[in-house]
């Protein structure tokens, strides 16, 4: 049997993203948004939405990161086999880049949920005998390089995803961009749908708008202007200029460079942010654009330990398809939560003593931070004060484990992590710590799972929603974090975790900081030594609360009914 054959005879969703994270082993993802899709899709297949993913092979991944004796971030390519996870595709469709074609063949991966349902996903690959050297690496690195090999890789996944579901077979009836890396598929289907010359648009323009605009939706993920991709027209021109007339690009984005998200804006009928907050910033960003707010969810089977698993298994049976049943987790008797952690709590030690030699104390609270590692995540706000952190640490001892790469164009955050490796030496003498290279997705869950408290301390209001804290909330540990993303619409303070300041003050590190170091020195820490029972009742709220609402499938279902079915 063909492999599509089960997968081509419904009209579907088209998921468009740059990366998606597929599994541990596929180095497609490099970080929050490749999961984030990967979870996407996941809970499609269970609720048997008709989705089909679209992204690029990622041959050489993202990058394996190793940390050398000086705490300095080193890259290398995390090289894979998709003749070991994928199945090749017959179909070849050609991409017009810098005067020639590019072409770009298809290889198929089957997502299987938890049901065992599947949904397909299609990964774009230029590495071809038919294509020039320099073309056959477009598919090679996940943002690498410069912004003539983003183009082209945008270029390879919009249009020529675009045309490779035609070649296989698929109808979509929804194109779903999943941030603006994917926005020329909108373009490609601007010239499927083209006016008549008697019936063209203002200016001129023959392209029929208004079908592509009830086609395409559109996820927007970052409030911050770097994480928007801009290309010059010059650029723009030399690369794309047989496949669009500059004139009418032009028309359609009216900028002095090609924005893809204000592409994506304008060619969408349905816009949404991930948090209602990160949807009220967007609407201040983009005035005039109506953007609806749908908060993010994470796959409760992918980042449910499985000590959990089996704990909700034996208590809440239909928990895996409805997790909304996990609000009945503060009925569970608190000494099996605390079992439960404890066995993810040991399972993170054990990684942390493989990985960095560091021996930690299951009896110590451990607190945890991973993410990106870049300056408005702050990673180094822990550490503003390192007397005080010892002073703190003096009453009531702790342990810190870190993790997260640095883009590796991104210097000042590869200057961070070598800062937080000078700080976790100078404490190592008074607060147990590791920073654990190589952050991947097994690594994530060991992190949610296992650690006691965890820390979130972006810059307001830069973290759209922010995934992790949702993730440690199914594993019933609670959040101290900046009020920032999710954590506005998941904290109820002392309840499901602590927030650090308030949305209303100036986000000065200092002042963070010392609100930081209060909670810790007061409240948090001194409650996890003095009161079990209420600890254990804080985990348990962390689930009910939370992981009850803060997962994939309410999401999906909200995508579902607003904006799949318009």
């Amino acid at each position: 049997m063909h492999p599509l054959k089960p997968f081509i005879n419904k009209t579907r969703i088209a998921y468009f993203s740059l990366e998606i994270a597929l599994r541990n082993e596929i180095p497609t993802y490099a970080g929050g948004l490749g999961v984030l899709a990967g979870d996407t899709l996941y809970t499609a297949a269970d609720l048997e939405l008709p989705l089909v993913g679209v992204t690029l092979i990622s041959r050489r991944g993202f990058f394996r990161q190793e940390i050398d004796a000086q705490g300095r971030q080193r890259e290398y390519p995390e090289q894979w086999t998709p003749e070991t996870w994928l199945q090749p595709l017959d179909a070849k469709i050609a991409v017009p880049l810098c005067g020639r074609d590019v072409w770009v063949q298809a290889w198929l991966y089957v997502m299987a949920g938890d049901s065992g349902r599947t949904v397909p996903v299609i990964l774009l690959d230029t590495d071809l005998t038919e294509n020039a050297p320099e073309d056959r690496e477009i598919t090679h690195e996940l943002y690498g390089r410069d912004e003539e090999y983003r183009l082209k890789q945008e270029a390879v996944l919009g249009i020529g995803g675009a045309r490779m579901l035609q070649a296989l077979g698929f109808h979509p009836h929804t194109y779903h961009m999943n941030e603006g890396h994917s926005a020329l598929l909108a373009l490609e289907l601007l010239r499927r749908y083209e006016l008549s010359q008697d019936n063209a648009g203002p200016g001129g323009s023959v392209y029929d708008v208004s079908e592509v605009r009830e086609r395409c939706l559109f996820t927007t993920h970052t409030p911050i202007d770097a994480g928007h991709d801009q290309f010059s027209y010059e650029l723009v021109k030399r690369v794309l200029d047989e496949f669009i007339e500059l004139r009418d690009l032009r028309l359609l984005d009216g900028e002095d460079s090609l924005n893809m998200t204000l592409l994506a804006l304008r060619l969408s009928g349905y816009v949404n942010g991930v948090g209602k907050a990160h949807a009220e910033t967007s609407r201040s960003m983009y005035p005039g654009y109506r953007v609806h707010a749908v908060s993010n969810g994470v796959y409760p089977g992918r980042w449910t330990h499985a000590a959990f698993q089996a704990l909700f298994d034996r208590h809440i049976r239909d928990w895996r398809h409805e997790p909304s049943l996990l609000l009945r987790a503060d009925q569970i008797a608190g000494e099996e939560v605390w079992s439960a952690h404890l066995q993810a709590k040991q399972d993170l030690i054990g990684k942390v003593l493989e990985r960095t030699g560091v021996r930690l104390d299951p009896a110590v609270p451990v607190i945890g931070f991973s993410r990106r590692m870049t300056a408005y995540k702050r990673p180094d706000l822990l550490f503003n004060d390192l007397e005080r952190l010892r002073a703190i640490a003096r009453r009531h001892p702790f342990q810190i484990v870190l993790a997260g790469k640095a883009h590796p164009l991104d210097t000042p955050g590869k200057g961070l992590i070598e800062d937080l490796h000078r700080w976790l030496g100078e404490l190592a003498g008074d607060i147990p710590s590791a920073f654990l290279p190589n952050y991947d997705m097994q690594l994530g869950l060991h992190m949610v799972s296992g650690s006691d408290i965890w820390l979130n301390t972006p810059l307001r209001p830069l973290e759209a929603s922010g995934t992790s804290g949702m993730k440690a909330a199914l594993n019933g540990v609670p959040s101290l974090s900046v009020l920032d993303g999710w954590w506005i619409e998941g904290c109820i303070e002392g309840v499901t975790g602590w927030s650090i300041g308030s949305r209303a003050t100036p986000d000065a590190n200092g002042m963070d900081a010392d609100s930081l170091y209060d909670k810790l020195e007061h409240t948090v820490l001194p409650l996890y030594y003095a009161d079990r029972e209420a600890w254990t009742m804080l985990m348990k709220n962390a689930i009910a609360k939370n992981g009850s609402t803060f997962n994939s499938f309410r999401m999906m279902r909200r995508y579902a009914s607003e904006a799949y079915i318009r």
